[in-house]
């Protein structure tokens, strides 16, 4: 018989677990929506946890590693000006590199530029050469030329026609850039408040937790926030140094192959793959632009290049280099960053390793927890072989 009052409060709280499930699922449109709101509201906030969680990383180095010296002082005025002067450091190491890369990329794009706009005549005379080589002839291309000129003259009339809609579409798109750009603003305002309390809200957020849970629910949390802080960590780092060995191999390769702009590329390749697995493909469109201006038989062999290296990153390194640093086996790391980028695109690709990371670790320590306590039950008899032991 069931002890109807003893489960009586499981059974509501199935009950309401129910009930819970059967309405999001009904009104699954409108909660979406409502979530949609909430993080819309909370996107600042969210932009700035995810930056000071990657600032972390580096400003850790720069307090113990930069000025291990003056912190083993312990001077009173050092602890007062330790975490600004650390956080201020860090930002100029990031802004030195971005300048860095930046200063290497322009000058490049300018004398690109420079060099398609001297040589627009011989590139027009080459694309004549090769479509004839095609079979294209002078017909043919007029017709073309024809059509792109009813095509220009449809577009002037749309234009013409549906001001009021461009009008309105143009001042949807610049409001959105102006409150993604505000969003960032915030979102980097707020991880710099979260970096220079970071010890204090994490004793507040103890404090909570302690007040509000059981001690073993407590517990638990705090263990699950300090994996993911860890596992974030461990993923920054080793993201930075495969995007490190990538961008080497890039330039060494190159150097082999005699590709021009080999140190330029390299480290955009380099800074580009920092984004998981797919990232490299961005600095090689960039890389083949580059190249394509001044020899379009180079851009070829450098297309083809990157393509084995990127093999190489996604079935070699990726995996073992930042798979170990997280703690994922590497077929799960190709998982994550799959699944990641069809939910999310790009951010989904950078969040799926860490988070699916954080995941593995939990169910593993449970798994290994539940085994563990199964192998210390002691074996129960079954009534009918008590008996047939008395019997005996």
């Amino acid at each position: 018989m069931i002890d109807l009052e003893k489960n009586k409060k499981t059974i509501i709280e199935l009950i309401i677990f129910t009930v819970v499930i059967i309405f999001a699922f009904v009104n699954i449109e409108a909660l979406w929506s409502f979530i949609t709101y909430i993080i819309k509201i909370f996107m600042p906030f969210i932009i700035g946890v995810m930056i000071a969680f990657v600032l972390n990383v580096l400003l850790n180095v720069v307090e113990n590693k930069l000025f291990k010296k003056l912190s083993e002082k312990n001077g009173k005025v050092w602890k007062k000006i330790k975490r600004p002067t650390s956080l201020i450091t860090t930002f100029i190491i990031i802004i030195a590199l971005i300048a860095f890369i930046l200063g290497l990329l322009i000058p490049q794009l300018q004398n690109t530029a420079t060099i398609f706009t001297e040589n627009f005549d011989s590139y027009k005379k080459e694309s004549i050469k090769i479509l004839d080589k095609i079979g294209i002839d002078d017909k043919d291309i007029k017709v073309l030329n024809k059509n792109i000129e009813k095509i220009k003259e449809e577009v002037t009339s749309y234009v013409g026609d549906n001001k009021q809609e461009i009008v309105q579409t143009t001042f949807g798109v610049a409001s959105s850039v102006v409150g993604t750009i505000t969003s960032l603003v915030l979102g980097i305002v707020f991880a710099i408040y979260i970096l220079l309390k970071k010890e204090d809200l994490a004793r507040q957020s103890r404090k909570v937790l302690k007040a509000y849970l059981p001690e073993k629910k407590e517990k638990r949390i705090r263990e699950i926030a300090d994996l993911s802080n860890k596992t974030f960590g461990n993923f920054i780092s080793g993201q930075c140094l495969e995007a490190l060995i990538i961008g080497v191999l890039c330039f060494i390769g190159m150097f082999i192959l005699q590709i021009p702009y080999a140190s330029t590329i390299s480290v955009v390749v380099g800074f580009t793959a920092l984004i998981p697995v797919f990232g490299a493909f961005i600095g090689t469109v960039i890389g083949a632009f580059l190249i394509l201006m001044v020899d379009p038989t180079k851009a070829i062999i450098f297309i083809i290049f990157i393509l084995i290296l990127q093999q190489l990153e996604g079935n070699l390194i990726y995996p073992k280099v930042v798979g170990k640093s997280v703690g994922l086996p590497g077929i799960w790391v190709m998982v994550a960053v799959t699944v990641g980028a069809s939910i999310a695109g790009v951010l989904g690709m950078l969040l799926s390793v860490p988070i699916c990371s954080v995941l593995y670790s939990i169910v593993k320590t449970d798994v290994n927890n539940k085994i563990e306590q199964k192998n210390k039950q002691p074996l129960s008899i079954k009534p009918k072989e008590k008996k047939e032991s008395k019997k005996a």
